[in-house]
């Protein structure tokens, strides 16, 4: 007990947001009669947060830089509605409008990150200007418009799925997928855990390692078996698993996430060390504006169509899924997968709401609350570290 107590203050950020998001889950399955764990509910809270998922992914790294970006929704508005226009209006192939989507959204990143990195205008500045900038000139592109429908192969990118070659009611490729991650995250654990024991680094009990294990075992297979008793694997899943992944590699094995914390942590420093501060920092923004560009793409697929209003408030959910998954407003700390925790928790927390009928005012201030006293939560934490 002594062990898991220790573990768990040692990464409190972590696992404290981790506990918070089951028990909200707790909470609403049994407020809900247990219509939250419905397979099409637990499929739906997928395809609904997926593209505030995107943005938290580019958003905790920028905040890890010590910088904001506030206008992210507004990049995605924009980035939708000119994909929107190339397909329908200049029927170009949706292969060709998805690529030229993506270099759109870098080239915004590129014109943000010039200002920020290098004119050393505060992001908060640049992109609130960004923010207002790009709103207008969706509203000018789509002349107050909507435009739909779009092509089928584009609407798949949100709301397909995988083929199944099977003719069961449960889908055989769901159940497979969740074996398969549960072996090779076995695989990864045991190999994790003999490094560290090879270099005579702490490491856990054998009993706490295993139980660890078969828990997260479980949960990736019970979630596997409630996407296949729906509709099997979406589309947009994948793409999150290869984002999460890759990011996640990147911030913890590559030289640029190194750089990255360490411009966080000190910018000065980092740049009396070597680290290109100017460079870094104005390639997380072009990063930023590739995964906006994503999220527009996903937002107007699931939707099938491209609206001025697009994107309205992504950035404060972003933002907020960020902070409440740990990342410091200072710099330096953060996560990729705290991240994702915290959209977990802002997506469960609008889905659980609306599912026992609270309305829209009381889903707002909830949420407030909660991103508080995320905050409140990590400046506590790091103030008893300190003293």
């Amino acid at each position: 007990m002594g062990t898991l107590i220790k573990l768990f203050k040692n990464n409190i950020r972590q696992y404290g947001m981790i506990i918070a998001l089951i028990l909200i889950m707790i909470l609403f399955g049994l407020l809900s009669g247990g219509l939250l764990f419905e397979p099409i509910n637990i499929t739906n809270l997928i395809l609904q947060n997926s593209y505030i998922l995107v943005l938290a992914i580019g958003m905790v790294l920028v905040i890890i830089t010590g910088h904001i970006d506030l206008s992210v929704g507004s990049v995605a508005a924009l980035v939708g509605a000119c994909a929107a226009i190339m397909m329908v209006d200049m029927n170009l192939h949706p292969v060709i409008a998805v690529i030229l989507s993506l270099l759109l959204g870098a080239l915004i990143g590129a014109w943000q990150g010039f200002w920020i990195a290098y004119v050393r205008i505060p992001a908060f500045i640049v992109t609130l200007a960004g923010m207002l900038l790009f709103r207008g000139m969706t509203m000018i592109v789509l002349e107050g418009q909507s435009i739909s429908p779009l092509p089928e192969g584009f609407q798949k990118i949100s709301a397909g799925f995988i083929p199944d070659f099977g003719n069961m009611e449960t889908n055989l490729v769901a159940l497979l997928a969740g074996i398969v991650v549960t072996i090779l995250y076995v695989m990864s654990e045991v190999k994790n855990r003999r490094n560290q024991q090879k270099y005579q680094f702490e490491t856990i009990s054998s009993s706490l390692f295993i139980a660890k294990m078969v828990v997260i075992a479980a949960v990736i297979n019970v979630f596997s078996f409630a996407l296949a008793s729906y509709a099997g694997i979406p589309n947009i899943l994948i793409l999150l698993a290869v984002l999460i992944v890759g990011y996640s590699f990147i911030m913890n094995r590559t030289v640029m996430g190194r750089h990255i914390y360490a411009i966080g942590g000190n910018e000065k420093a980092a740049g009396l060390s070597g680290v290109k501060t100017k460079k870094v920092t104005f390639w997380v923004f072009v990063n930023m504006g590739v995964l906006a560009a994503i999220s527009g793409l996903i937002f107007t697929a699931r939707l099938n169509a491209a609206i001025p209003r697009a994107g309205t408030n992504f950035e404060l959910d972003a933002i907020a899924a960020a902070f409440i998954g740990g990342a410091s407003a200072s710099g330096g700390i953060g996560t990729v997968y705290g991240a994702i925790i915290g959209g977990l928790v802002m997506g469960v927390l609008n889905n659980g709401m609306s599912l026992i009928g609270l309305g829209i005012d009381w889903q707002q201030g909830i949420k407030g609350l909660v991103l508080l006293l995320a905050v409140a939560f990590d400046i506590y934490n790091k103030n008893k570290r300190a003293a």
